[in-house]
């Protein structure tokens, strides 16, 4: 079935109830051993673990078998969106996140303050500085960059070394490749144009990157920016139009926040801390009937292939699972958006963790809550596309398909 008239299916069989869905996501949350354990195997997750024996385990791919997915396919895909049809930038998600106005002249692009030494990407997050640090940077580029050829240039700061550079001007495209090589020790990757129509958009994103290059030469970290994810705003079919639902969005990270506003979602202020999301969940509980709760920092430690840390995430997790099983909600899925092995230190292609809690699973099989008792699971390996539907199953929110 081809994922329009998935989608279709879907979207014609779901009925509005009462019954409440969280959609747990641990951002990253999947690994690879080390001296013999997981993260996740390695974590101290009780709540985790005895709730695995009375649920669904299984294993997600968030695209195709070994591809490696960016954040925004994942999420889109565990949304109910195939993420191969809906090819979405990370700018636009970064700049909705941050409340920014994308218009019709518009493209974003979602950046990276880095460490550049004689050509070479040194560091691609610049030691990782503080919100705080990176918006004096931004300041400091508003006062020396506001137009290139043409095309006006605006700065907005993210969290922590992130920044979006909004694109404002006529003739503006978004098909250009990533200025950014993606790996430290690699020499600077400019952007290029993937059509005709984009070779304007291409010329402007390397002039620009040149320039910062110039205004931040002095700094000892933050002395360039790489630049990804292009893109102008996408229109998509509502989240609740899909699926019925009156949707919350707890996360964040700003990007995280643009995923839920693309679809549709209502976005919550959720504070700092995976304890703040907890408190805003139990404010809101009443309020909404699906409930997307996003961790960020898992992924975080995987990229810096810090193993200890992104174990100590998990524990903290673990806590929050316990708070939202208080609330008793009819679904509870924990999953990932993709894998992030400390190993690897980057996204990877394998199999993504998956959790399914209701009244109406096959429990019973699975021990604990890790990479290889879902392997084993009773969902098997699914389609990150298919956790959705099977939601609003086991909420009882699907009508039956067919006679």
């Amino acid at each position: 079935m081809n994922s329009v008239d998935r989608q279709q299916v879907i979207k014609d069989l779901v009925v509005k109830t009462d019954s409440k869905i969280v959609l747990l996501v641990m951002d990253g949350l999947g690994d690879l051993p080390k001296d013999g354990k997981t993260p996740l195997q390695a974590a101290y997750k009780p709540h985790m673990d005895a709730l695995a024996k009375e649920s669904d385990l299984g294993q997600s791919v968030p695209v195709l078998q070994g591809v490696t997915p960016g954040s925004g396919p994942g999420h889109l895909s565990l949304f109910g969106y195939d993420s191969l049809k809906y090819d979405i930038g990370r700018g636009i998600l970064e700049a909705l996140g941050l409340g920014i106005k994308v218009d019709k002249k518009d493209v974003v692009a979602r950046g990276n303050f880095a460490t550049i030494k004689d050509g070479i990407i040194v560091d691609r997050r610049a030691g990782r500085p503080s919100s705080e640090e990176s918006k004096k940077i931004v300041e400091i580029l508003s006062e020396n960059i506001k137009k290139i050829d043409d095309v006006d240039i605006t700065f907005y700061p993210g969290k922590e070394h992130r920044l979006v550079v909004k694109f404002t001007g006529e003739g503006l495209f978004d098909e250009v490749t990533d200025a950014d090589p993606q790996r430290e020790g690699l020499p600077m990757e400019w952007a290029k144009a993937t059509n005709p129509d984009s070779e304007k958009m291409a010329n402007i994103v390397n002039k620009l990157i040149k320039e910062i290059g110039e205004v931040l030469k002095d700094q000892p970290k933050m002395n360039f920016a790489l630049l990804r994810g292009f893109s102008k705003h996408p229109l998509l079919p509502s989240f609740e139009e899909n699926y019925k639902l009156k949707a919350a969005a707890i996360a964040t990270y700003p990007m995280y926040k643009g995923l839920a506003k693309l679809v549709g979602m209502e976005v919550l202020e959720a504070g700092q801390t995976t304890e703040d999301e907890v408190e805003t969940l139990k404010k809101v509980w009443n309020d909404y009937d699906f409930f997307y709760f996003h961790v960020k920092k898992t992924d975080s430690y995987g990229e810096d292939g810090n193993f200890e840390e992104k174990v100590k995430v998990i524990e903290n997790t673990d806590k929050a699972v316990k708070e939202i099983l208080n609330l008793k909600p009819d679904v509870l899925i924990i999953t990932g958006d993709h894998s992030t092995p400390a190993l690897l230190k980057a996204h990877s292609w394998h199999p993504v963790p998956v959790l399914l809690y209701s009244k109406y699973v096959r429990k019973g099989l699975s021990v604990s809550f890790d990479e290889y008792e879902c392997a084993k699971g009773t969902l098997g390996t699914i389609s990150a596309l298919d956790i959705m539907p099977l939601a609003l199953a086991n909420a009882l929110k699907l009508e039956k398909y067919g006679a």
